[in-house]
C-alpha cells in the first residue's frame, strides 16, 4: 500500500473556500429569495427540471457552487468549462460531443464560468444547440448580462440574481467553517465572535473573501500545544484595507456615477459626498469624477447658478494640479456647492429638444441676412442682404429673423424660477415681447 504524507493529502492542501464549498441545498448559505423552501430555483434543482440560465450576481455569492450542486444532481453529463481558458475550437468540440448525446437520448449540461468574457462570435457558437435542445447552458457572470451577454442567447435563458451575503449569512459560513471537519473541524482554533464579525464585515458580502481572510487569520495565528488562537493584531494586518467592489470599467462604475448624479440632483449632499468618496476609494481617477461635475453644473443647474459651472471647472483643474490624495477635498467642495446650488435642466431641455429637430428636419439653409459675404460674387447673391446689426440699436435689438423659415416659432429654452434663472426668464419675456411688438 503506497504510503500518504500531509502534502499527498490534496484536500487539505486546497483553499479553505474549496474544501467546504456545499455539496447540497442544505448547506448553501443565502440566496433564501432564490433557493428558500418552495422557492423557484429550488425546486427545478431539486426535480432535476433545470432549463438554460445565468447566474448574475457579484464575486463569492455561490455561483459556482449552485452549478457544483446542479452536477451532484443532475442525471445528464454536466460540463464545467471556463470562458477564460477556451476558445473556439474548444467550444465546438464539446458541442459535437453533445450532440452525439443528444442522438442517444442523453442530456448535457454546459456550465460556463465568466461567461461575458465570450466575445459575441464565442458566444454565437452555443445559440444553434441551446435552441435544438442538445445543451442545457448555465453561465455565471459578474456583469450585467443585459449588456455582456448577446441578446439572442439571452432570451432563451432565465436569468437568475444572486444578491450579496448577508453579514448574518458570513458569519454563519464562518462559524461552519470552524466546525466542519473538511475546514478547521479537527482543530482547536479559538477566535471570538467580534472577530468572526470583523472579517464579515471586510468580507462585504463576498463568502471567498471571508472564507480567505479566516483562513488568513488562522495561518497567522498565535501557535500554543493547546490551540490556534487569532489574535486582534494579526487579524488588523489581514483587513487593514477594505476592499470596496468597484470596477472601474464594469456596471458598478456606472452604478456609483449615477449615485453621485442623482444625489447631487436631489439636493443630497451627505449621500453625494459618500459615493464620491466610495469612488475614490475603489481607484476612481479623480478626472472622471471631475468631468462628470462639469456636465452636472449645466445639465442640473444651468442658468439658475452659473458659477456651479466655474466651480466644477475649478475643482477639475485643482484635480489636474495636485492629483490624489490632496484632490479630494476640491472634490468634496464641488459635489456640496453643486448638491446645494438651485436646480433647473432647462439647458439640458434645450439641447435636446434642438438636437431631435436637427435629426428630424432637413438639413435648412442659413437665411441670407445671416450670412457672410467677403467677396463680389457672394454680395451679388445677395448674401447678408437684410442684415441688422443689433449694436446699432438703442435696445440692442432688432428684429431680424434668426431661425430658418420652417422654424421660426420653435422655442427650445424655457427658464424656469430657480435661482438666478428666474431673471433670465424675465429678461427673456422683455426680450420676446419687445420684438413681437415689431411685427
Amino acid at each position: 500500500m503506497e504510503q500518504m504524507s500531509l502534502f499527498d493529502d490534496r484536500k487539505f492542501s486546497a483553499p479553505l473556500a474549496s474544501r467546504i464549498r456545499p455539496a447540497d441545498l442544505d448547506e448553501f448559505v443565502g440566496q433564501e429569495h432564490l433557493l428558500g423552501k418552495g422557492k423557484m430555483l429550488r425546486q427545478l434543482i431539486e426535480r432535476d427540471q433545470i432549463s438554460s440560465m445565468i447566474f448574475w450576481g457579484p464575486p463569492g455569492v455561490g455561483k459556482t457552487t449552485l452549478a457544483s450542486i446542479i452536477a451532484g444532481r443532475t442525471r445528464a453529463d454536466f460540463i464545467n468549462f471556463s470562458a477564460v481558458t477556451s476558445g473556439i475550437k474548444e467550444i465546438k468540440e464539446v458541442m459535437n460531443r453533445a450532440e452525439e448525446s443528444r442522438r442517444l437520448g442523453v442530456r448535457t449540461v454546459l456550465f460556463v464560468d465568466e461567461i461575458h468574457r465570450f466575445n459575441k462570435a464565442q458566444q454565437d457558437a452555443f445559440l444553434p444547440f441551446v435552441e435544438r435542445g442538445s445543451i442545457v447552458l448555465i453561465g455565471a457572470t459578474t456583469e450585467n448580462p443585459s449588456f455582456e451577454v448577446n441578446a439572442a442567447l439571452l432570451s432563451r435563458c432565465k436569468v437568475f440574481v444572486l444578491r450579496a451575503l448577508e453579514q448574518k449569512d458570513l458569519e454563519r459560513l464562518l462559524a461552519n467553517a470552524l466546525k466542519n471537519p473538511a475546514g478547521y473541524g479537527n482543530q482547536s482554533i479559538r477566535v471570538t465572535d467580534s472577530q468572526l464579525a470583523a472579517i464579515a464585515a471586510f468580507a462585504n458580502g463576498d463568502a471567498r473573501t471571508a472564507l480567505n481572510t479566516l483562513e488568513m487569520a488562522v495561518t497567522n495565528g498565535e501557535i500554543s500545544p493547546e490551540a490556534i488562537t487569532v489574535t486582534d493584531q494579526g487579524l488588523e494586518q489581514c483587513i487593514s484595507k477594505k476592499s470596496l467592489l468597484y470596477d472601474k470599467t464594469g456596471e458598478e462604475h456606472y452604478n456609483l456615477i449615477s449615485a453621485l448624479h442623482k444625489s447631487m440632483r436631489n439636493s443630497d449632499p451627505d449621500a453625494a459626498i459618500y459615493w464620491m468618496c466610495r469612488m475614490l476609494e475603489g481607484g476612481e481617477n479623480p478626472l472622471y469624477i471631475a468631468r462628470r461635475l462639469i456636465r452636472f453644473a449645466s445639465e442640473d443647474i444651468g442658468m439658475a447658478d452659473s458659477r456651479a459651472l466655474q466651480v466644477a471647472v475649478a475643482a477639475y483643474q485643482a484635480c489636474h494640479f495636485l492629483g490624489m490624495p490632496e484632490c479630494d477635498v476640491h472634490l468634496t467642495h464641488a459635489v456640496t456647492y453643486l448638491s446645494l446650488a438651485p436646480k433647473s435642466n432647462a439647458l439640458y431641455v434645450a439641447c435636446e429638444e434642438c438636437k431631435k429637430d436637427v435629426r428630424e428636419f432637413r438639413a435648412e439653409p442659413v437665411p441670407l441676412q445671416l450670412r457672410n459675404a467677403p467677396t463680389k460674387l457672394m454680395k451679388e447673391l445677395s448674401y447678408g442682404k437684410g442684415y441688422e446689426y443689433a449694436h446699432d440699436t438703442e435696445e440692442k435689438l432688432t428684429h431680424m429673423e434668426c431661425m430658418p423659415e420652417s422654424l421660426k416659432e420653435r422655442r427650445y429654452y424655457h427658464p424656469t424660477e430657480q435661482g438666478e434663472e428666474k431673471a433670465a426668464g424675465e429678461r427673456l419675456k422683455r426680450i420676446n415681447d419687445w420684438k413681437a411688438q415689431g411685427v
